[in-house]
């Protein structure tokens, strides 16, 4: 549809909620409070609102490989991916796509073929798939896939992940206290423990690897630390040069936040402590969360912050899917019903703020000009809301009529 006005609806604006009507024509939102125009949409009885933007989700790994080692084709895996987060309201996704050094679900070859996809089937997705670049640091294989990517359509963002050094942590260590991961003062696991040698069972099967072999890899992989750290600086200047929107993932201290901050990542990503929230917030950065967190009342890496917890104190900008699409909008109905926050303010952690963090000033409000990115939402009251119509540059993603 060229033109349609959606009336009748109770629609989230940026700094109120009102019932009014929301008029788009070519794609943009084109008149908010005037006589309809085109197509009539009757939104009454529901919500207007921005649609979900996903800084980070990593659920479509589980239509690419179901069970272990067991993988679908891309081309299913990706259609079926697109297909939820229209369901879910989510209009523009960051794909959370691992650049690693384990072979298999998150090797560099998969994520090449993903990336590889994604451009090539762009014209059959319903919303805006884009990826985060989860460049695990020791991966320095991964970091001619990254400069192809930076260059390419996807518009990615970029995040440091370093799960090599969480993986060889001391295990006396609690994972959510420990060192900045190249200070001198990080203890390393007995890799010949059979203790270690558990720890990476759930790794190995995810790389279709024995736990023996996988045991070998990693130490092996850890031979290459003294290079890490030259290897993020070149990875911090590529994003810099390319101005995309720059993370840190599992920050536990504030020289790791400081230390990715310079080299350009201003947004901490699922910090593991309160105090290292508090001080990315006091430095200017975003803070994200996940969202099953606040959907399950906490973290299931249990001592990490409670997210609801953080959007209560104000050191959460924005909560992510993480690996459950739902829980976006699940998050918010928990929020809401716990009287956390009122409602648009809940609501901007998933549709304005994303926007910001990720530099898309074209969308993520209800305004004139902006990109008709929206959702039709059924919330009864006391009840789960659902998604009833996302709009994406104004054409219809996902429509479903409830049998009542």
């Amino acid at each position: 549809m060229r033109e349609f006005t959606v009336t009748g609806a109770l629609v989230y604006l940026p700094d109120q909620i009102v019932e009014t009507t929301v008029t788009v024509a070519d794609g943009i939102i084109s008149e908010i409070g005037r006589a309809a125009r085109g197509k009539e949409i009757d939104g009454t009885g529901r919500i207007l609102a921005p649609a979900l933007i996903d800084v980070h989700g990593d659920a479509f790994e589980r239509q690419l490989m179901p069970r272990p080692n067991v993988f679908f084709p891309m081309e299913a895996a990706i259609l079926e991916t697109d297909r939820q987060l229209a369901a879910n309201g989510i209009a523009t996704a960051y794909h959370a796509l691992s650049i690693s050094w384990e072979p298999g679900l998150r090797s560099v070859d998969r994520a090449r073929e993903m990336i590889k996809a994604l451009t090539q089937w762009s014209n059959r997705l319903t919303v805006e798939n884009r990826v985060q670049l989860r460049w695990e640091t020791f991966c320095l294989e991964g970091i001619d896939l990254l400069k192809d990517t930076l260059e390419g359509p996807l518009t990615p963002s970029l995040a440091f992940n370093d799960h090599t050094s969480m993986a060889m942590l001391h295990p006396d260590i609690v994972l959510q206290r420990r060192p900045f991961e190249h200070s001198s003062q990080f203890r390393v696991a007995d890799t010949s423990s059979p203790q270690f040698l558990a720890k990476m069972k759930g790794r190995a099967e995810r790389s279709g690897l024995s736990a023996e072999d996988y045991v070998e890899l990693i130490k092996d992989r850890w031979q290459m630390r003294p290079l890490v750290k030259e290897a993020i600086a070149e990875v911090g200047q590529l994003g810099r040069d390319k101005d995309v929107p720059m993370l840190s993932h599992d920050d536990t201290q504030d020289e790791t936040r400081d230390f990715y901050r310079r080299h350009g990542a201003t947004i901490s990503e699922f910090p593991m402590t309160v105090a290292v929230a508090a001080v990315a917030q006091e430095r200017g950065d975003m803070v994200i969360f996940g969202a099953p967190n606040a959907v399950r009342g906490g973290s299931h890496l249990g001592n990490s912050p409670n997210a609801a917890d953080m959007v209560k104190a104000g050191l959460c900008d924005i909560l992510a899917s993480d690996y459950y699409y739902p829980a976006m909008l699940a998050a918010v109905a928990r929020m809401d019903a716990d009287r956390i926050a009122d409602r648009l303010t809940l609501w901007k952690l998933v549709s304005t703020n994303p926007a910001k963090a990720m530099k898309l000033d074209d969308r993520g409000e209800i305004k004139i000009g902006k990109r008709a990115d929206m959702v039709l939402v059924g919330w009864p009251k006391g009840h789960m809301p659902a998604i009833r119509h996302t709009w994406v540059a104004g054409r219809t993603a996902y429509c479903a009529m409830p049998q009542g």
